[in-house]
Parts: C-alpha cells; sequence; structure tokens
C-alpha cells in the first residue's frame, strides 16, 4: 500500500468554503496534488478519497469495489446513514446478480423512448407550477412553489402515489437524506415509510393500474416489503435530486447572466446546457460509496481488500484534465463525459426522467419569465449543508 502518513489523512466531510457550487477546497486540492488519499471518517475509521475522473470511473467500473453496504469495511458517513444502507437495503446497496434482479424490473419504465413519452405530461405540470407561481405577485420560492412540487408529482404520477400526500414522504425523505439523522430518527422514517408503501400495495393488488407499485405487485415473486423498498428508493430519489437541481441551476444561470443569456437567445442549448450544470454543480456532494473485495491499485496506490472508498464525483467532474476551465460555467459545452449519475452498473436509473424534467423545466422558465431575478441579495440565499443532496433552502425570485 502506498504509504499515507495517519496525521496526514484528511478529516471527512471537509468544510465547504468560496464557491458555494464548488467542491471543499481540501477536496480540489488532493485532486491536484493526491488524487487518491487518506480520509478520516466520523467515527474515527479510515477510508480512501478518490479524487480524478479516471480513478473514479476505474472504481466504478470494477467490480473488486462492492456497493453492498453489508460488507465489511464499508465506510459510512454517519450513524444514520448506516442505518439506511446497511439495514434492509435498497437495490443500489446490493452487487450483481442480485442487483440486476432487482434493477431489471424497473429498466422498462426508464428508457428513453418512454421517459420521451411523458414530455407532454410533464410540460403541463410545470406549466400548472409556473402558472400558480405567476398568479400572485412576487417575490415567490422557487424551490416551495416550483422545483420541488414538479418532480414530486411527476414521480407520484409513475410509482401511482397519491400526490395529496407529498407532505408526508417530503417530511421523511429529509430525515433520510440529513446527514445528522440517528439511526433512531432514520429507522424511524424509514419505516413509517415502507408501511405507507406496503399499504399502498396491498390497495393496488384489489384495485391494480397502469403504474409503478401495482405492476411490482403483479408480478407476484416480490413481497409487499421488497415492493415498498423498491418504492421507497424511487420516491425519495425521484424528487430530491431533481428539486434540488432545478433550484440550483436556476440560481447558477441567474449568478451568470452571460450564460444565461446564450440560453436564451439559443433554447436548443438546453440539452447540453443540463449535462453542464450537472457537472458544474454536482449535487450528490457526499461521493459514491464502495468497499474493495479485492486487493486492486488506483491511480498508483493499493486498496486492500475490506478498504472502504468514497468516489467524489464533484471533483471528477471538474478535473482540468478532462473539462477546460472546469470551474467556469460553459452552456456550450460539450459535458457528456461528467460522472454526476455515477458509472458502471450502478449509474442512475432515473437519468433519462431527471434530464428531461431539468431540461422542460428551465426551458420553460427562462421563456416565460424573461426578467426573473434575484429577490434577496445572493449572499442571503441559504445552502441546505446538513443532506447528502446539495441544493437550497429557499430561492426567493421576483419577475
Amino acid at each position: 500500500m502506498t504509504a499515507v502518513d495517519p496525521i496526514d489523512a484528511l478529516t471527512y466531510p471537509a468544510a465547504r468554503g468560496g464557491c458555494p457550487f464548488a467542491p471543499p477546497p481540501a477536496y480540489q486540492e488532493a485532486l491536484e496534488q493526491r488524487p487518491v488519499t487518506r480520509i478520516s471518517l466520523w467515527d474515527g475509521s479510515r477510508a480512501w478519497l478518490v479524487t480524478r475522473h479516471e480513478d473514479v470511473r476505474a472504481v466504478m467500473g470494477d467490480r473488486r469495489f462492492s456497493a453492498d453496504a453489508r460488507k465489511p469495511g464499508f465506510p459510512f458517513l454517519s450513524d444514520g446513514r448506516r442505518e439506511l444502507a446497511a439495514q434492509n437495503p435498497s437495490f443500489i446497496r446490493m452487487d450483481d446478480p442480485e442487483h440486476a434482479r432487482f434493477r431489471r424490473m424497473l429498466t422498462g419504465d426508464f428508457i428513453i423512448k418512454r421517459v420521451e413519452a411523458l414530455r407532454p405530461a410533464i410540460q403541463r405540470i410545470v406549466d400548472g407550477f409556473l402558472d400558480e407561481m405567476t398568479s400572485h405577485h412576487p417575490p415567490a420560492d422557487l424551490v416551495a412553489e416550483f422545483a420541488l412540487p414538479v418532480p414530486s408529482l411527476v414521480i407520484c404520477m409513475l410509482l401511482g402515489v397519491p400526490y395529496q400526500d407529498h407532505a408526508y414522504f417530503q417530511e421523511r425523505s429529509r430525515i433520510l437524506l440529513r446527514n445528522h439523522s440517528t439511526a433512531a430518527q432514520v429507522r424511524r422514517a424509514r419505516d413509517e415509510l415502507s408501511d405507507y408503501l406496503q399499504e399502498l400495495a396491498k390497495r393496488k393488488e384489489l384495485e391494480p393500474d397502469e403504474h409503478i407499485i401495482s405492476k411490482l405487485i403483479a408480478r407476484g415473486d416480490l413481497t409487499r416489503e421488497e415492493v415498498a423498498g423498491m418504492s421507497l428508493l424511487l420516491l425519495v430519489a425521484g424528487h430530491e435530486t431533481t428539486a434540488n437541481m432545478t433550484a440550483l441551476s436556476t440560481l447558477a444561470l441567474l449568478r451568470d447572466p452571460a450564460q444565461l443569456a446564450r440560453l436564451r437567445e439559443d433554447p436548443t442549448l438546453i440539452k447540453g446546457a443540463v449535462e453542464e450544470l450537472l457537472r458544474f454543480l454536482s449535487i450528490v456532494q457526499g461521493g459514491t460509496l464502495r468497499v474493495a473485495v479485492e486487493s486492486a491499485e488506483i491511480g498508483g496506490t493499493t486498496i486492500e481488500a475490506g478498504e472502504g472508498v468514497i468516489c467524489m464525483l464533484s471533483t471528477a467532474n471538474r478535473d482540468s484534465s478532462v473539462f477546460a476551465t472546469p470551474e467556469a460555467l460553459d452552456v456550450g459545452r460539450d459535458a457528456r463525459r461528467h460522472v454526476a449519475f455515477g458509472f458502471g452498473v450502478h449509474q442512475c436509473l432515473g437519468q433519462p426522467l431527471a434530464r428531461l424534467e431539468l431540461q422542460i423545466a428551465l426551458e420553460t422558465l427562462i421563456r416565460r419569465l424573461p426578467d426573473l431575478r434575484l429577490a434577496v441579495p445572493f449572499e442571503d440565499v441559504r445552502f441546505r449543508t446538513d443532506t447528502a443532496v446539495h441544493g437550497l433552502e429557499e430561492l426567493p425570485v421576483t419577475w
């Protein structure tokens, strides 16, 4: 193993500083000086931090690194995260063939052709919430009135979850994703959501429909608990990530009038702009977690079996060997090599849906609200700092 003095191990997570859209400076420094470096976690355990684009893809595409949180040495970011990941894990915390079996059950609902067919429905949802937000005098909170309800309603529509229950699952989702939630808080929130979804699955046995939960329960080879676990993952990830990306993307564009003007002048840039915003913001700020099950060399460093690894997506997406001037937002950039959705067999299942929602939401905002601007000084915008998904507490805007 490459020798690293324990004193030199980074404390993880590192403090943010400077640009709130950028990774913590300590991670950027690691990218430039020690791309594979030791870190010290909350409980005193050690793991490896992998920061370079090439190395992140190498780990995530290598079956010698496991996503199974039940394996010894898996790096947990808190006691609450251990509870969430290791107890009754979702299929993203499994390896193949177990992971592949569950994932295949959902793949058909998220292929590009199937998702693209949702465009008219998502456009109606976006227009509806924007109509409501602009029906009263500004200012408005773009998070509460637009960025959060749009993906929440979309994922409810796909799953067959009543949207009127959105406050219930959003409150519990926040607990599951909060960095400092205790194990007891996570367990209670997860169990309450699981009970809710199991009861919903039970009802759909009697009154089936065309939505995902109903199709899963109709298969006959899944228990209600397994259906609830798969649905819980989609419900939480399906609204939290896209909601935060929508709000942060809007803020990033408002902070860069030249890039916003380019999108207004040429709406055909929107697809590429979404890829660039995914790269630039990299909202999964905690990285992607793995544990080595065999000895492997990454970036010139030997990682032994049983050692945890955190793949830092945010620094990989700002690797200057892949992206020129990575600290700059450039809506004309070809950013398709970003790893915001991960890499390898575990990369995000719902990425076609997230892309489509972001394209429609941002294009519609820019087109319908040409005078959209912050209603408060940028320094007063409150970022979410205690969560697995980077985002905003609120985004006061006017027009």
